[in-house]
Protein backbone atom coordinates (compact mmCIF):
# COMPACT_ATOMS: atom_id res chain seq x y z
CA UNK A 1 0.00 0.00 0.00
CA UNK A 2 1.34 3.41 -0.93
CA UNK A 3 2.50 5.53 1.93
CA UNK A 4 0.18 8.31 3.00
CA UNK A 5 1.15 11.86 3.84
CA UNK A 6 1.70 11.53 7.56
CA UNK A 7 3.79 12.92 10.36
CA UNK A 8 5.30 10.70 13.05
CA UNK A 9 4.94 12.04 16.54
CA UNK A 10 7.99 12.00 18.83
CA UNK A 11 8.61 8.94 20.97
CA UNK A 12 9.10 8.90 24.70
CA UNK A 13 12.76 9.61 25.56
CA UNK A 14 14.89 6.79 26.83
CA UNK A 15 13.00 4.01 25.07
CA UNK A 16 14.40 2.09 22.14
CA UNK A 17 11.90 0.89 19.59
CA UNK A 18 14.00 -2.24 19.14
CA UNK A 19 13.47 -3.21 22.77
CA UNK A 20 10.46 -5.39 23.49
CA UNK A 21 8.12 -3.70 25.96
CA UNK A 22 6.93 -5.68 28.97
CA UNK A 23 4.48 -4.14 31.46
CA UNK A 24 5.50 -4.06 35.16
CA UNK A 25 2.89 -6.70 35.96
CA UNK A 26 1.93 -8.96 33.06
CA UNK A 27 -0.85 -10.72 34.98
CA UNK A 28 -2.47 -7.43 36.05
CA UNK A 29 -2.26 -6.10 32.49
CA UNK A 30 -3.96 -9.25 31.23
CA UNK A 31 -6.72 -8.90 33.82
CA UNK A 32 -7.34 -5.28 32.82
CA UNK A 33 -7.50 -6.06 29.10
CA UNK A 34 -9.64 -9.17 29.61
CA UNK A 35 -12.10 -7.45 31.95
CA UNK A 36 -12.73 -4.65 29.48
CA UNK A 37 -13.21 -7.10 26.62
CA UNK A 38 -15.48 -9.34 28.70
CA UNK A 39 -17.60 -6.33 29.60
CA UNK A 40 -17.84 -5.24 25.95
CA UNK A 41 -18.70 -8.71 24.58
CA UNK A 42 -21.15 -9.29 27.44
CA UNK A 43 -23.06 -6.17 26.42
CA UNK A 44 -23.86 -7.62 23.00
CA UNK A 45 -26.29 -10.07 24.67
CA UNK A 46 -27.02 -8.91 28.22
CA UNK A 47 -29.93 -6.64 27.22
CA UNK A 48 -31.71 -9.26 25.08
CA UNK A 49 -33.73 -10.90 27.84
CA UNK A 50 -34.54 -7.54 29.45
CA UNK A 51 -36.27 -6.04 26.39
CA UNK A 52 -39.85 -6.79 27.57
CA UNK A 53 -39.15 -5.12 30.92
CA UNK A 54 -37.44 -2.13 29.28
CA UNK A 55 -40.33 -1.73 26.82
CA UNK A 56 -42.87 -1.81 29.64
CA UNK A 57 -41.00 0.69 31.81
CA UNK A 58 -40.42 3.15 28.97
CA UNK A 59 -43.93 2.77 27.56
CA UNK A 60 -43.13 1.43 24.07
CA UNK A 61 -44.04 -1.69 22.11
CA UNK A 62 -41.85 -4.79 22.19
CA UNK A 63 -41.10 -4.26 18.49
CA UNK A 64 -39.74 -0.76 19.18
CA UNK A 65 -37.58 -2.09 22.01
CA UNK A 66 -35.57 -4.27 19.61
CA UNK A 67 -33.86 -1.07 18.43
CA UNK A 68 -31.93 -1.26 21.72
CA UNK A 69 -30.12 -4.24 20.19
CA UNK A 70 -30.07 -2.97 16.60
CA UNK A 71 -28.59 0.46 17.43
CA UNK A 72 -25.67 -1.15 19.30
CA UNK A 73 -25.06 -3.68 16.51
CA UNK A 74 -25.15 -1.09 13.70
CA UNK A 75 -22.72 1.38 15.28
CA UNK A 76 -20.44 -1.43 16.46
CA UNK A 77 -20.29 -2.92 12.96
CA UNK A 78 -19.39 0.48 11.50
CA UNK A 79 -16.66 1.19 14.10
CA UNK A 80 -14.88 -2.19 13.91
CA UNK A 81 -13.24 -1.82 10.49
CA UNK A 82 -12.07 1.69 11.44
CA UNK A 83 -9.78 0.24 14.13
CA UNK A 84 -6.70 0.30 11.90
CA UNK A 85 -7.15 3.97 10.98
CA UNK A 86 -7.86 5.02 14.58
CA UNK A 87 -4.84 3.07 15.84
CA UNK A 88 -2.56 4.83 13.36
CA UNK A 89 -3.93 8.18 14.47
CA UNK A 90 -4.03 7.82 18.27
CA UNK A 91 -1.97 4.73 19.16
CA UNK A 92 -3.24 1.46 20.59
CA UNK A 93 -2.94 2.20 24.31
CA UNK A 94 -4.51 5.66 24.22
CA UNK A 95 -7.35 4.45 21.94
CA UNK A 96 -8.08 1.47 24.19
CA UNK A 97 -8.12 3.53 27.41
CA UNK A 98 -10.37 6.25 26.00
CA UNK A 99 -12.68 3.75 24.30
CA UNK A 100 -13.08 1.90 27.61
CA UNK A 101 -13.78 5.09 29.56
CA UNK A 102 -16.29 6.29 26.96
CA UNK A 103 -17.93 2.86 27.02
CA UNK A 104 -18.36 3.22 30.80
CA UNK A 105 -19.83 6.71 30.36
CA UNK A 106 -22.22 5.51 27.63
CA UNK A 107 -23.28 2.62 29.88
CA UNK A 108 -24.10 5.04 32.69
CA UNK A 109 -26.12 7.20 30.28
CA UNK A 110 -28.03 4.08 29.13
CA UNK A 111 -28.91 3.34 32.73
CA UNK A 112 -30.33 6.82 33.40
CA UNK A 113 -32.20 7.09 30.07
CA UNK A 114 -35.76 8.30 30.60
CA UNK A 115 -37.11 7.48 27.14
CA UNK A 116 -36.61 4.87 24.44
CA UNK A 117 -35.12 7.43 22.02
CA UNK A 118 -32.50 8.41 24.63
CA UNK A 119 -31.67 4.76 25.33
CA UNK A 120 -31.29 3.97 21.62
CA UNK A 121 -29.00 6.99 21.15
CA UNK A 122 -26.78 6.04 24.10
CA UNK A 123 -26.68 2.39 22.97
CA UNK A 124 -25.50 3.58 19.55
CA UNK A 125 -22.71 5.57 21.21
CA UNK A 126 -21.87 2.56 23.38
CA UNK A 127 -21.62 0.31 20.31
CA UNK A 128 -19.42 2.80 18.44
CA UNK A 129 -16.83 3.25 21.19
CA UNK A 130 -16.85 -0.53 21.83
CA UNK A 131 -15.73 -1.20 18.25
CA UNK A 132 -11.94 -0.90 18.69
CA UNK A 133 -11.79 -2.57 22.13
CA UNK A 134 -11.65 -6.24 21.08
CA UNK A 135 -9.18 -5.86 18.17
CA UNK A 136 -6.83 -3.68 20.22
CA UNK A 137 -6.97 -6.14 23.11
CA UNK A 138 -5.83 -8.83 20.67
CA UNK A 139 -2.97 -6.67 19.40
CA UNK A 140 -1.84 -5.55 22.87
CA UNK A 141 -1.85 -9.09 24.26
CA UNK A 142 0.33 -10.28 21.38
CA UNK A 143 2.76 -7.39 21.86
CA UNK A 144 3.26 -7.75 25.63
CA UNK A 145 3.60 -11.55 25.76
CA UNK A 146 6.85 -13.28 24.75
CA UNK A 147 6.58 -15.38 21.56
CA UNK A 148 6.29 -18.70 23.41
CA UNK A 149 3.27 -17.48 25.39
CA UNK A 150 1.30 -15.61 22.72
CA UNK A 151 -0.83 -18.71 22.11
CA UNK A 152 -1.85 -18.57 25.78
CA UNK A 153 -2.85 -14.91 25.40
CA UNK A 154 -5.01 -15.65 22.36
CA UNK A 155 -6.55 -18.68 24.09
CA UNK A 156 -7.52 -16.50 27.05
CA UNK A 157 -9.15 -14.00 24.71
CA UNK A 158 -10.97 -16.86 22.99
CA UNK A 159 -12.37 -18.01 26.34
CA UNK A 160 -13.70 -14.50 26.99
CA UNK A 161 -15.30 -14.50 23.53
CA UNK A 162 -17.12 -17.75 24.30
CA UNK A 163 -18.13 -17.27 27.93
CA UNK A 164 -19.34 -13.64 27.77
CA UNK A 165 -22.23 -14.21 25.29
CA UNK A 166 -23.37 -17.24 27.31
CA UNK A 167 -23.24 -15.35 30.60
CA UNK A 168 -25.01 -12.30 29.13
CA UNK A 169 -28.62 -13.54 29.01
CA UNK A 170 -28.31 -15.38 32.34
CA UNK A 171 -26.81 -12.38 34.13
CA UNK A 172 -29.19 -9.96 32.42
CA UNK A 173 -32.23 -12.01 33.44
CA UNK A 174 -31.03 -12.35 37.03
CA UNK A 175 -30.33 -8.60 37.39
CA UNK A 176 -33.66 -7.64 35.81
CA UNK A 177 -35.61 -10.05 38.04
CA UNK A 178 -33.84 -9.15 41.29
CA UNK A 179 -33.03 -5.46 40.81
CA UNK A 180 -34.00 -3.13 37.94
CA UNK A 181 -32.97 -3.14 34.27
CA UNK A 182 -30.67 -0.04 34.50
CA UNK A 183 -28.25 -2.15 36.53
CA UNK A 184 -27.40 -4.24 33.47
CA UNK A 185 -25.67 -1.05 32.29
CA UNK A 186 -24.50 0.38 35.62
CA UNK A 187 -22.35 -2.70 36.37
CA UNK A 188 -20.10 -1.67 33.47
CA UNK A 189 -19.08 1.61 35.10
CA UNK A 190 -16.75 0.38 37.89
CA UNK A 191 -15.41 -2.43 35.68
CA UNK A 192 -14.59 -0.03 32.85
CA UNK A 193 -12.94 2.55 35.11
CA UNK A 194 -10.84 -0.13 36.81
CA UNK A 195 -9.79 -1.73 33.50
CA UNK A 196 -8.86 1.59 31.87
CA UNK A 197 -6.85 2.68 34.94
CA UNK A 198 -4.95 -0.62 35.04
CA UNK A 199 -4.15 -0.63 31.31
CA UNK A 200 -3.11 3.05 31.30
CA UNK A 201 -0.83 2.47 34.28
CA UNK A 202 0.68 -0.80 33.02
CA UNK A 203 1.21 0.41 29.45
CA UNK A 204 2.82 3.69 30.51
CA UNK A 205 6.02 4.04 28.55
CA UNK A 206 5.00 1.61 25.81
CA UNK A 207 6.52 3.08 22.63
CA UNK A 208 4.06 3.66 19.79
CA UNK A 209 4.38 5.35 16.43
CA UNK A 210 1.38 7.47 15.49
CA UNK A 211 0.59 9.27 12.26
CA UNK A 212 -1.77 11.91 10.96
CA UNK A 213 -3.17 10.04 7.95
CA UNK A 214 -5.53 11.84 5.64
CA UNK A 215 -9.17 11.03 6.29
CA UNK A 216 -10.72 8.98 3.50
CA UNK A 217 -14.10 10.72 3.59
CA UNK A 218 -15.58 8.78 0.67
CA UNK A 219 -14.65 5.47 2.29
CA UNK A 220 -15.94 6.62 5.69
CA UNK A 221 -19.29 7.87 4.36
CA UNK A 222 -19.94 4.81 2.18
CA UNK A 223 -18.92 2.53 5.07
CA UNK A 224 -21.40 4.20 7.42
CA UNK A 225 -24.21 4.10 4.85
CA UNK A 226 -23.54 0.61 3.46
CA UNK A 227 -22.76 -1.27 6.68
CA UNK A 228 -25.35 0.64 8.71
CA UNK A 229 -28.12 -0.11 6.20
CA UNK A 230 -27.06 -3.76 5.86
CA UNK A 231 -27.07 -4.27 9.64
CA UNK A 232 -30.57 -2.77 9.87
CA UNK A 233 -31.78 -5.13 7.11
CA UNK A 234 -30.34 -8.14 8.92
CA UNK A 235 -31.65 -7.12 12.34
CA UNK A 236 -35.15 -6.05 11.26
CA UNK A 237 -35.73 -8.34 8.26
CA UNK A 238 -37.60 -11.08 10.11
CA UNK A 239 -39.76 -8.59 12.00
CA UNK A 240 -40.73 -6.80 8.76
CA UNK A 241 -41.29 -10.00 6.71
CA UNK A 242 -38.24 -9.26 4.57
CA UNK A 243 -38.81 -8.02 1.02
CA UNK A 244 -42.56 -7.75 1.37
CA UNK A 245 -41.72 -4.62 3.38
CA UNK A 246 -40.98 -1.39 1.49
CA UNK A 247 -38.70 -0.30 4.35
CA UNK A 248 -36.54 -3.43 3.97
CA UNK A 249 -36.44 -3.17 0.16
CA UNK A 250 -35.34 0.49 0.23
CA UNK A 251 -32.78 -0.15 3.01
CA UNK A 252 -31.37 -3.16 1.14
CA UNK A 253 -30.92 -1.08 -2.05
CA UNK A 254 -29.14 1.64 -0.06
CA UNK A 255 -26.90 -1.04 1.54
CA UNK A 256 -26.05 -2.61 -1.83
CA UNK A 257 -25.15 0.72 -3.47
CA UNK A 258 -23.20 1.94 -0.42
CA UNK A 259 -21.16 -1.28 -0.10
CA UNK A 260 -20.45 -1.49 -3.84
CA UNK A 261 -19.07 2.07 -3.92
CA UNK A 262 -17.16 1.37 -0.68
CA UNK A 263 -15.48 -1.76 -2.09
CA UNK A 264 -14.50 -0.12 -5.39
CA UNK A 265 -13.16 3.00 -3.66
CA UNK A 266 -11.23 1.21 -0.92
CA UNK A 267 -9.54 -1.17 -3.38
CA UNK A 268 -8.37 1.71 -5.62
CA UNK A 269 -7.61 4.50 -3.12
CA UNK A 270 -3.96 5.04 -2.18
CA UNK A 271 -4.68 5.37 1.54
CA UNK A 272 -8.05 3.71 2.29
CA UNK A 273 -9.70 4.06 5.68
CA UNK A 274 -10.21 0.26 5.70
CA UNK A 275 -7.30 -1.72 4.28
CA UNK A 276 -9.01 -4.46 2.24
CA UNK A 277 -5.65 -5.32 0.66
CA UNK A 278 -4.87 -7.31 3.81
CA UNK A 279 -6.62 -10.17 2.04
CA UNK A 280 -3.53 -10.49 -0.16
CA UNK A 281 -2.11 -12.49 2.75
CA UNK A 282 -3.13 -16.10 2.24
CA UNK A 283 -3.40 -17.09 5.89
CA UNK A 284 -5.36 -13.96 6.75
CA UNK A 285 -7.82 -14.67 3.93
CA UNK A 286 -8.29 -18.36 4.74
CA UNK A 287 -8.27 -17.84 8.50
CA UNK A 288 -10.83 -15.03 8.27
CA UNK A 289 -13.07 -17.15 6.04
CA UNK A 290 -12.95 -19.98 8.60
CA UNK A 291 -13.55 -17.55 11.47
CA UNK A 292 -16.55 -15.91 9.80
CA UNK A 293 -18.31 -19.10 8.65
CA UNK A 294 -17.59 -21.12 11.80
CA UNK A 295 -18.61 -18.25 14.09
CA UNK A 296 -21.79 -17.74 12.04
CA UNK A 297 -22.69 -21.41 12.52
CA UNK A 298 -21.72 -21.23 16.21
CA UNK A 299 -23.84 -18.10 16.64
CA UNK A 300 -26.79 -19.84 14.96
CA UNK A 301 -26.52 -22.69 17.47
CA UNK A 302 -26.49 -20.26 20.40
CA UNK A 303 -29.57 -18.55 19.00
CA UNK A 304 -31.66 -21.58 18.01
CA UNK A 305 -31.16 -23.91 20.98
CA UNK A 306 -32.60 -21.55 23.66
CA UNK A 307 -35.45 -20.48 21.34
CA UNK A 308 -36.30 -24.11 20.58
CA UNK A 309 -36.20 -25.04 24.28
CA UNK A 310 -38.65 -22.25 25.13
CA UNK A 311 -40.92 -22.40 22.09
CA UNK A 312 -41.15 -26.17 21.56
CA UNK A 313 -40.04 -27.97 24.70
CA UNK A 314 -41.68 -25.59 27.18
CA UNK A 315 -38.62 -24.41 29.16
CA UNK A 316 -38.57 -21.07 30.95
CA UNK A 317 -35.86 -18.61 29.87
CA UNK A 318 -33.88 -19.43 33.03
CA UNK A 319 -33.93 -23.19 32.44
CA UNK A 320 -33.13 -22.68 28.76
CA UNK A 321 -30.09 -20.71 29.91
CA UNK A 322 -29.06 -23.49 32.28
CA UNK A 323 -29.41 -26.10 29.51
CA UNK A 324 -27.21 -24.04 27.17
CA UNK A 325 -24.64 -23.03 29.82
CA UNK A 326 -22.53 -26.26 29.83
CA UNK A 327 -21.11 -25.05 26.51
CA UNK A 328 -18.76 -22.79 28.48
CA UNK A 329 -17.39 -25.41 30.91
CA UNK A 330 -14.72 -27.10 28.78
CA UNK A 331 -13.42 -23.87 27.19
CA UNK A 332 -12.76 -22.49 30.69
CA UNK A 333 -11.03 -25.71 31.82
CA UNK A 334 -9.04 -26.36 28.65
CA UNK A 335 -7.95 -22.83 27.74
CA UNK A 336 -4.68 -22.92 29.76
CA UNK A 337 -3.71 -26.24 28.14
CA UNK A 338 -4.64 -25.16 24.62
CA UNK A 339 -2.69 -21.93 25.04
CA UNK A 340 0.34 -23.68 26.49
CA UNK A 341 0.65 -26.68 24.19
CA UNK A 342 -1.04 -25.63 20.94
CA UNK A 343 2.25 -24.45 19.39
CA UNK A 344 3.52 -28.06 19.53
CA UNK A 345 0.87 -29.06 16.98
CA UNK A 346 -0.05 -28.03 13.48
CA UNK A 347 -2.81 -25.51 14.20
CA UNK A 348 -4.74 -26.79 11.18
CA UNK A 349 -5.07 -30.13 12.96
CA UNK A 350 -6.52 -28.46 16.07
CA UNK A 351 -8.93 -26.37 13.98
CA UNK A 352 -10.00 -29.48 12.04
CA UNK A 353 -10.64 -31.28 15.32
CA UNK A 354 -12.76 -28.34 16.46
CA UNK A 355 -14.82 -28.43 13.26
CA UNK A 356 -15.31 -32.22 13.56
CA UNK A 357 -16.56 -31.93 17.16
CA UNK A 358 -18.88 -28.98 16.44
CA UNK A 359 -20.17 -30.65 13.27
CA UNK A 360 -20.80 -33.89 15.18
CA UNK A 361 -22.81 -32.07 17.86
CA UNK A 362 -24.92 -30.45 15.12
CA UNK A 363 -25.67 -33.90 13.72
CA UNK A 364 -26.59 -35.02 17.27
CA UNK A 365 -29.08 -32.15 17.53
CA UNK A 366 -30.55 -33.13 14.17
CA UNK A 367 -31.84 -36.23 16.03
CA UNK A 368 -33.48 -34.26 18.87
CA UNK A 369 -37.20 -34.69 19.57
CA UNK A 370 -39.87 -32.92 21.63
CA UNK A 371 -39.71 -35.22 24.67
CA UNK A 372 -35.93 -35.10 25.03
CA UNK A 373 -34.69 -34.72 28.61
CA UNK A 374 -32.62 -31.88 30.09
CA UNK A 375 -29.51 -34.06 30.55
CA UNK A 376 -29.32 -35.01 26.87
CA UNK A 377 -29.52 -31.37 25.74
CA UNK A 378 -26.93 -30.24 28.30
CA UNK A 379 -24.57 -33.10 27.44
CA UNK A 380 -24.47 -32.16 23.75
CA UNK A 381 -23.74 -28.56 24.79
CA UNK A 382 -20.92 -29.84 27.00
CA UNK A 383 -19.40 -31.87 24.15
CA UNK A 384 -19.59 -28.88 21.82
CA UNK A 385 -17.49 -26.98 24.37
CA UNK A 386 -14.54 -29.21 23.42
CA UNK A 387 -14.82 -28.02 19.84
CA UNK A 388 -15.12 -24.39 20.92
CA UNK A 389 -12.03 -24.73 23.13
CA UNK A 390 -10.01 -25.91 20.11
CA UNK A 391 -11.48 -23.43 17.63
CA UNK A 392 -10.84 -19.77 18.46
CA UNK A 393 -7.18 -19.74 19.42
CA UNK A 394 -5.87 -21.77 16.42
CA UNK A 395 -7.99 -19.87 13.91
CA UNK A 396 -7.02 -16.48 15.37
CA UNK A 397 -3.35 -17.49 15.28
CA UNK A 398 -3.64 -18.61 11.67
CA UNK A 399 -5.30 -15.41 10.42
CA UNK A 400 -2.83 -13.15 12.23
CA UNK A 401 0.27 -15.19 11.35
CA UNK A 402 1.26 -13.63 8.02
CA UNK A 403 0.29 -10.02 8.82
CA UNK A 404 3.04 -7.47 9.31
CA UNK A 405 3.25 -6.17 12.92
CA UNK A 406 1.84 -2.79 11.90
CA UNK A 407 -1.13 -4.55 10.24
CA UNK A 408 -2.27 -6.60 13.25
CA UNK A 409 -4.69 -4.05 14.76
CA UNK A 410 -6.24 -3.33 11.34
CA UNK A 411 -6.43 -7.03 10.47
CA UNK A 412 -7.96 -7.94 13.81
CA UNK A 413 -10.53 -5.15 13.43
CA UNK A 414 -11.43 -6.24 9.89
CA UNK A 415 -11.70 -9.92 10.85
CA UNK A 416 -13.79 -9.08 13.94
CA UNK A 417 -16.06 -6.87 11.81
CA UNK A 418 -16.64 -9.69 9.31
CA UNK A 419 -17.17 -12.15 12.16
CA UNK A 420 -19.80 -9.85 13.67
CA UNK A 421 -21.47 -9.43 10.28
CA UNK A 422 -21.41 -13.21 9.85
CA UNK A 423 -23.22 -13.58 13.17
CA UNK A 424 -25.88 -11.10 12.02
CA UNK A 425 -26.38 -13.00 8.76
CA UNK A 426 -26.61 -16.27 10.70
CA UNK A 427 -29.19 -14.85 13.13
CA UNK A 428 -31.42 -13.67 10.30
CA UNK A 429 -31.02 -16.62 7.93
CA UNK A 430 -31.36 -19.43 10.46
CA UNK A 431 -34.44 -17.89 12.08
CA UNK A 432 -35.92 -17.34 8.61
CA UNK A 433 -35.16 -20.92 7.53
CA UNK A 434 -36.50 -22.39 10.77
CA UNK A 435 -39.80 -20.51 10.44
CA UNK A 436 -40.26 -21.08 6.70
CA UNK A 437 -39.40 -24.79 6.74
CA UNK A 438 -41.75 -25.22 9.73
CA UNK A 439 -44.59 -23.81 7.60
CA UNK A 440 -43.74 -26.23 4.78
CA UNK A 441 -43.73 -29.22 7.15
CA UNK A 442 -46.96 -28.04 8.78
CA UNK A 443 -48.65 -28.10 5.36
CA UNK A 444 -47.32 -31.56 4.56
CA UNK A 445 -48.32 -33.02 7.92
CA UNK A 446 -51.80 -31.50 7.76
CA UNK A 447 -52.64 -32.34 4.16
CA UNK A 448 -54.22 -35.72 5.03
CA UNK A 449 -56.40 -34.39 7.86
CA UNK A 450 -59.59 -33.83 5.89
CA UNK A 451 -63.29 -34.67 6.34
CA UNK A 452 -62.77 -37.39 3.71
CA UNK A 453 -60.17 -39.28 5.74
CA UNK A 454 -62.00 -41.62 8.14
CA UNK A 455 -58.84 -42.42 10.13
CA UNK A 456 -58.19 -38.73 10.76
CA UNK A 457 -61.82 -38.11 11.71
CA UNK A 458 -61.74 -40.99 14.17
CA UNK A 459 -58.57 -39.61 15.78
CA UNK A 460 -60.13 -36.14 16.05
CA UNK A 461 -63.20 -37.59 17.77
CA UNK A 462 -61.04 -39.43 20.32
CA UNK A 463 -58.87 -36.37 21.03
CA UNK A 464 -61.76 -33.94 21.36
CA UNK A 465 -64.24 -36.29 23.11
CA UNK A 466 -66.91 -34.98 20.79
CA UNK A 467 -65.74 -31.34 20.81
CA UNK A 468 -64.59 -30.81 17.22
CA UNK A 469 -63.22 -27.29 17.77
CA UNK A 470 -61.05 -28.38 20.69
CA UNK A 471 -59.83 -31.39 18.70
CA UNK A 472 -58.93 -29.26 15.68
CA UNK A 473 -57.03 -26.76 17.85
CA UNK A 474 -55.17 -29.51 19.71
CA UNK A 475 -54.16 -31.31 16.52
CA UNK A 476 -53.09 -28.04 14.88
CA UNK A 477 -50.86 -27.27 17.87
CA UNK A 478 -49.27 -30.73 17.71
CA UNK A 479 -48.65 -30.37 13.97
CA UNK A 480 -47.12 -26.93 14.48
CA UNK A 481 -44.76 -28.28 17.15
CA UNK A 482 -43.77 -31.22 14.96
CA UNK A 483 -43.26 -28.89 11.99
CA UNK A 484 -40.88 -26.72 14.00
CA UNK A 485 -39.11 -29.81 15.33
CA UNK A 486 -38.49 -31.25 11.86
CA UNK A 487 -37.33 -27.82 10.66
CA UNK A 488 -34.99 -27.53 13.68
CA UNK A 489 -33.49 -30.91 12.83
CA UNK A 490 -32.99 -29.88 9.18
CA UNK A 491 -31.23 -26.64 10.10
CA UNK A 492 -28.80 -28.48 12.36
CA UNK A 493 -28.15 -31.06 9.68
CA UNK A 494 -27.15 -28.18 7.38
CA UNK A 495 -24.94 -26.58 10.07
CA UNK A 496 -23.17 -29.91 10.56
CA UNK A 497 -22.16 -29.95 6.89
CA UNK A 498 -20.97 -26.31 7.12
CA UNK A 499 -18.49 -27.28 9.86
CA UNK A 500 -17.31 -30.33 7.91
CA UNK A 501 -16.70 -28.21 4.79
CA UNK A 502 -14.51 -25.83 6.81
CA UNK A 503 -12.00 -28.65 7.41
CA UNK A 504 -10.98 -28.35 3.75
CA UNK A 505 -10.80 -24.53 3.93
CA UNK A 506 -8.44 -24.39 6.92
CA UNK A 507 -5.92 -26.65 5.16
CA UNK A 508 -5.52 -23.99 2.46
CA UNK A 509 -3.53 -21.96 5.02
CA UNK A 510 0.23 -22.51 5.14
CA UNK A 511 2.57 -22.64 8.16
CA UNK A 512 4.31 -21.11 10.06
CA UNK A 513 1.47 -19.82 12.23
CA UNK A 514 3.30 -17.83 14.93
CA UNK A 515 1.58 -14.49 15.60
CA UNK A 516 3.99 -11.57 15.28
CA UNK A 517 4.32 -8.90 17.94
CA UNK A 518 2.65 -5.53 17.54
CA UNK A 519 4.43 -2.30 16.67
CA UNK A 520 5.72 -1.57 20.13
CA UNK A 521 7.40 -4.91 20.51
CA UNK A 522 8.74 -5.30 17.05
CA UNK A 523 10.24 -1.98 16.31
CA UNK A 524 7.96 -1.23 13.37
Amino acid sequence: MAASPSRSLPQRPGLSMSTEFRPPNLALSTVGLSLATFMQVLDTTIANVSLPTIAGNLGVSSNQSTWVITSFAVSNAIALPLTGFLTRRFGETKLFVWATLLFSLASFLCGIAQSMSMLILFRAIQGAVAGPMYPITQSLLISIYPPAKRGMALALLAMVTVVAPIAGPILGGWITDNYTWPWIFFINVPIGIFASFVVANQMKGRPETTERPKVDYVGLITLVIGVGALQVVLDKGNDEDWFSSTFIVVTAIIAAIGLLVFLIWELTDKDPIVNLKLFRHRNFAMGTLCLVLAYAAFFAIGLLVPQWLQRNVGYTSTWAGFAAAPLGILPVILTPFVGRYAHKFDLRVLASGAFIVMGATCFMRSEFFLDIDFFSVAMVQLIQGLGVALFFMPVLSILLSDLQPREIAAGSGLATFLRTLGGSFAASLTTFLWDRRAIVHHERLAENITPFNPTAQQALTQIGHGDSQYAAAAVNQMITQQGYQISFNEVFHMLGYVFMALIFVVWLAKPPFAAKAGPAASGH
